[in-house]
């Protein structure tokens, strides 16, 4: 029993007297009783209201009992009212069989027995009061149900982002084993080959531009490995607020055109060119070390992809922005792809076979979104790629101590 709910009460007679004797009988303090009387004043509380039951007497002027009655069964918010009507006329007025062809579930003659109307509207109340139990128990297995559902839905994504997860983390392993191991065995052959000519004493293997061609391919191989180890070391840097941001003044004119020169070997190895378009000085406070790395890491792609197609560089400034933009002409991103490539341990196309942990770009988004700027690409398949570098330009540039990504945190030194 929902004894907590108010059950509300209508009773309809033309005779105020007949109202207040009626009230008095079934009215207690968790029922409410409306009046009416007329049959226009009980279809406005009717509207209003939901009711347990409603008592109505039969002769009223205007609109009768039956009319009433009618009414309510033909509207959907009354219909299944139950209604007890009352009468003082004569049982031989057949009024009875009327009232239960009219849809009443009972039928009360005058003078009313005060102990039978006081049980019949118990009973009326208490099955209303069930009645409201159970529609709250559905709604509580319907709200449970949809919880039931959201919970499995989040936990169907849960298990898909796991299964997402151990997937980057095997791709991330086969990628780090192969990527580490090229290097290695490069040096492990090269260390083999000089302890068999040491172990036939030939001399002739080590002279001064073999032992200088020798040190080249170790300190390419070595370096090869730094950049693997930085790029992983990076990214848990990242993730942990660790990677330090130290500003200082330059020009990033310069910083490009130097790095250009330092890349020369890297150039001839693609069998491509790099053009330069820096004539002006572009001057800010940025952290020299971590734009060089950005600058490195879209040449490196450039070269990578380019499908030994020249690439161009610019670096210029409009308004209070510096800009460096690395166009090359080679097989281009998809637009899917365009959405994924700043992202952790992904290639910027998988038809190809390419070096690299995939952390590149993702690196370079999180060094760039730390000074306040932004990185961006434009591309279509088979037209190359243009990645544009934005930075602010203010002499006291704000570097923003966190990134606005939710990977981790970019301290400011």
């Amino acid at each position: 029993m929902l004894s907590h709910v108010q059950a509300k009460l209508l009773i309809v007679d033309d005779l105020p007297e007949n109202l207040l004797a009626l009230e008095a009988l079934i009215k207690r303090e968790d029922r409410i009783v409306y009046k009416a009387l007329s049959a226009d004043e009980a279809l406005s509380l009717l509207l209003q209201h939901e009711f347990a039951m409603a008592i109505l007497d039969v002769q009223m002027p205007g609109m009768n009992g039956f009319e009433l009655a009618e009414l309510m069964r033909g509207t959907e918010k009354t219909r299944n009212i139950p209604i007890v009507f009352v009468s003082a006329a004569g049982r031989e007025l057949n009024y009875a069989f009327k009232g239960y062809e009219s849809g009443a579930v009972d039928f009360l003659h005058k003078p009313l027995d005060i102990h039978a109307v006081k049980s019949k509207v118990n009973v009326f109340v208490d099955l209303y009061r069930q009645s409201k139990a159970m529609q709250e128990q559905v709604l509580a297995l319907e709200q449970g149900r949809r919880e039931q559902e959201a919970l499995l839905e989040q936990l169907q994504d849960t298990r898909l982002e796991l299964e997402q997860a151990v997937r980057m983390r095997d791709d991330f392993m086969s990628i780090v084993a192969h990527e580490v191991r090229t290097p290695l065995n490069g040096l492990i052959l090269e260390t083999q080959l000089r302890k068999m000519h040491l172990a036939r004493d030939n001399a002739a293997a080590f002279t001064l531009d073999k032992m200088h061609a020798m040190v080249d391919r170790d300190e390419r191989q070595i370096k090869s490995l730094i950049r693997l180890i930085e790029d992983m070391l990076d990214v848990s840097r990242i993730r942990t607020g660790k990677l330090s941001i130290r500003p200082t003044r330059f020009d990033l004119s310069a910083l490009v055109r130097d790095l250009l020169h330092n890349f020369s070997r890297q150039i001839d190895a693609a069998e491509t060119s790099v053009t330069l378009d820096a004539e002006q000085p572009v001057i800010g406070n940025w952290d020299e070390f971590r734009i060089e790395q950005v600058i490195s890491n879209l040449l490196t792609n450039a070269l990578r992809y380019g499908a030994k197609s020249p690439v161009s560089v610019k670096v210029y400034s409009e308004g209070n922005t510096a800009l460096v933009d690395v166009r090359d002409q080679g097989i281009g991103i998809s637009e899917e792809n365009q959405q994924r490539i700043f992202q952790q341990f992904e290639r910027v196309s998988a038809r190809h076979a390419v070096a690299g942990l995939g952390l590149g770009l993702f690196i370079s988004e999180q060094i760039v979104t730390a000074h306040g700027g932004t990185i961006t690409v434009q591309s279509r398949i088979g037209e190359g790629a243009l990645f544009r570098v934005c930075l602010p330009l203010q002499e006291n540039s704000r570097i923003n101590a966190t990134s606005d990504r939710p990977h981790g945190r970019i301290s400011s030194n």
